[in-house]
């Protein structure tokens, strides 16, 4: 169900810097991190559907690789309510928006909300990121901070969102302010990404899905759980990707120079 935390304009020198957790069946036919061939798009693809739920804008030309600084991600929104087979992939619209000329605010605007099943989108390039979904939450700009998002709204607390957060702001951000350097904090940013604690029974949020299933979901990282109707000892869904995202600037003249992905498989993933 997938869980993202952005620390926006927190620091000068890396405007951005995101977490995901990308938890999904496990049979779901997956590429991993690559630059795709059809497309100025650096990410993983959902090889089901075509999209992908993490993404960069980049595109080769001679063998150089040229970005403009956009980058997107979407989870879903689980509320009990199941998609519809006539709906639209929700990757697609970070694959759109990847290869889009729109401003963040102008493209969440234009997103024809009714096609998609549950959706909360994060969208942004070097100067602007914006949040939307379809389940009442209007583009909203993100404010300079630090945001913790999972398969609610925005603004909820969930127990995963805040054990992420507090993580975070404990493990990892004091890291960066002392030394952004990746090989600096990224082990310890991917080692919270891997927390397991599941949530207390009585602060489970009520989504309309069984107790012990979002008892199963309540953790940072779901380990390989049987969901469905298969055999109850062999593991079908769970967290299967890990990534960071980051934009650097040049402090010195102000400008992005480069948009970076660090993405991890979990072994078990298929």
């Amino acid at each position: 169900m997938c869980i993202v935390a952005i620390a926006w304009q927190l620091f000068d020198e890396l405007p951005l810097v995101l977490l995901s957790n990308r938890d999904e069946f496990l049979e779901r036919p997956t590429q991993e991190l690559h630059q795709w061939s059809d497309q100025p798009i650096y990410a993983g693809r959902d090889n089901q559907s075509g999209g992908t739920w993490l993404g960069i804008h980049q595109e080769a030309h001679d063998g150089v690789y040229q970005q403009n600084g956009r980058w997107a991600a979407i989870l879903n929104f689980r509320d009990g309510v199941q998609a519809g087979r006539d709906e639209r992939s929700r990757g697609e619209l970070v694959t759109e928006f990847l290869t889009s000329a729109l401003s963040p605010m102008d493209f969440a605007r234009n997103i024809r909300l009714q096609d998609y099943a549950g959706f909360n989108l994060i969208i942004g390039d070097a100067t602007q990121a914006v949040i939307v979904n379809n389940r009442g939450h209007a583009p909203t700009p993100l404010y300079a901070g630090l945001h913790v998002i999972s398969n609610g709204q925005p603004e909820d607390s969930w127990f995963k969102t805040e054990r992420l957060r507090g993580r975070l702001r404990q493990e990892v951000l004091p890291l960066i302010a002392e030394n952004n350097s990746p090989e600096y904090w990224q082990q310890a940013a991917f080692d919270v990404l891997s927390d397991t604690v599941q949530a207390p029974k009585e602060h489970l949020p009520h989504t309309g899905v069984a107790v012990e299933i979002e008892h199963v979901l309540s953790s940072v990282y779901i380990k390989p759980v049987a969901f469905g109707n298969g055999a109850k000892d062999v593991p079908t869904y769970g967290t299967r990707t890990q990534s960071i995202v980051t934009l650097t600037k040049n402090s010195e003249t102000s400008t992005t120079v480069i948009a970076e992905i660090t993405s991890r498989e979990c072994a078990y993933a298929s």
